[in-house]
């Protein structure tokens, strides 16, 4: 903004308005005063512009773009630790509360699952104790214990939120106000649990019917006046409770919530994540009846994205010195990384779709391939639509 604004210039407009009748040259007394005194107004340029770009949300650093959020209400998602599934042996030891290692990071047993199945947080918050599975060594004796391996992931750890998903999330909140149950709060508030990546709200209402379809037209009004009076007593007073709530819209209150999830590494959830999502926004004991974050009349049910296998098959072309065999570790990645792309995507898109022009394009930038094509999903040569609640899993790259 102040760029152009140098010594130089700030140091010639002061000098103009000094007469010319006096020495300006450098050295001069005149000019001695004012250098020092132009030195100092660049500065407070350079600080002034700092100062405007740290109070706008566009510009400003991580700093002062978190003291914007506040004002809104809105604070960074801290970094969360892994959870993962240790199967020990025997399954008679006790291993609650004890430490183990594996690579540079420690895990710590925090909960029996079952005999000899615990789970395993890592000490280390982020989404470094995703990536580990294997043997455990224990950090203390433990006797008898004779086996001990980390086996799958359950919750994935989270890092601290990056900047830039911060300031989206600032400008998200003037675009939709997230308000009592509305899709925009769900995701707020679903999305602010550790280890999940992204939320979709889907109304289900016993099925397909709308809360609007409840509500008597005036034809079924003029059904019900000629109706009713015919009936028996019971028939009658069931026929009479029915229409007037319906009349009353008290049929439309609440509703049933469908959210569908992804782990905080964009990939499918797991059982553990949705059992712990479930809990927080509406525990099952107590559907409906506003125990969890979910609004009273909402019952909430939670599920995993379904992941779908992409197999990819395609013929190739290789430059002297290179074939499959040693470039597949980096066709897998390039491939694997336009999905991941994808799934990072789906929260916001209505359908997801794989398409054979993007895989053969980051193909393509791999040094030793010269030219690609054939390329098949799924054994058809068309791009693969997925749906809205499903995303696309890697599921292998061959040669055709």
């Amino acid at each position: 903004m102040y760029e152009h604004i140098s010594y130089e210039e700030i140091l010639n407009r002061m000098m103009s308005r000094v007469s010319n009748k006096l020495d300006k040259r450098e050295g001069s007394v005149i000019w001695d005063a004012h250098s020092p005194a132009a030195l100092e107004i660049m500065a407070l340029y350079i600080e002034l512009e700092r100062v405007i770009n740290e109070s706008f949300g566009d510009t400003a650093s991580r700093e002062f773009l978190i003291r914007r959020c506040a004002e809104r209400g809105i604070k960074p998602y801290p970094a969360s630790k892994a959870v993962c599934r240790g199967e020990f042996t025997p399954e008679s030891v006790d291993v609650l509360g004890k430490r183990f290692n594996i690579g540079e990071i420690n895990f710590c047993a925090v909960e029996k699952i079952s005999d000899g199945v615990y789970k395993m947080e890592c000490e280390k918050a982020g989404s470094e104790g995703n990536h580990f599975v294997g043997q455990l060594i224990p950090i203390d004796y433990i006797n008898g214990l004779q086996t001990a391996e980390l086996a799958e992931l359950l919750i994935p750890g989270e890092d601290e939120e990056d900047t830039e998903e911060l300031r989206r999330r600032y400008f998200d909140s003037f675009e939709d106000k997230a308000f009592g149950g509305n899709v925009k709060d769900y995701v707020t508030k679903t999305n602010a649990i550790a280890g999940v990546g992204q939320t979709k709200v889907t109304r289900v209402w016993n099925g397909d019917i709308k809360p609007s379809e409840l509500i008597p037209s005036a034809a079924v009004k003029a059904w019900y006046d000629g109706a009713v009076n015919g009936l028996d007593d019971e028939p009658k007073r069931w026929l009479e409770t029915v229409f007037n709530a319906a009349e009353e819209k008290k049929l439309t209150a609440g509703g049933t919530v469908l959210l569908t999830i992804l782990g905080a590494d964009f990939g499918e959830a797991s059982e553990e994540l949705v059992k712990k999502v479930q809990e927080e926004i509406d525990p099952e004991p107590y559907g409906g009846e506003g125990m969890g974050l979910a609004p009273i009349g909402h019952v909430v049910r939670v599920r995993s994205a379904e992941g779908v296998k992409v197999n990819i098959t395609a013929k190739f072309a290789f430059e002297t010195g290179y074939g499959f065999g040693n470039l597949k570790e980096s066709v897998e990645k390039a491939a694997e990384d336009y999905l991941l792309e994808l799934r990072k995507g789906w929260g916001s898109s209505s359908a997801t779709v794989v398409r054979i022009s993007q895989i053969e394009t980051r193909l393509l930038s791999i040094k030793g391939i010269v030219d690609i094509g054939s390329t098949k999903l799924n054994g058809a040569e068309e791009n693969l639509t997925l749906d809205e609640l499903q995303i696309p899993i890697l599921g292998g790259v061959n040669v055709d």
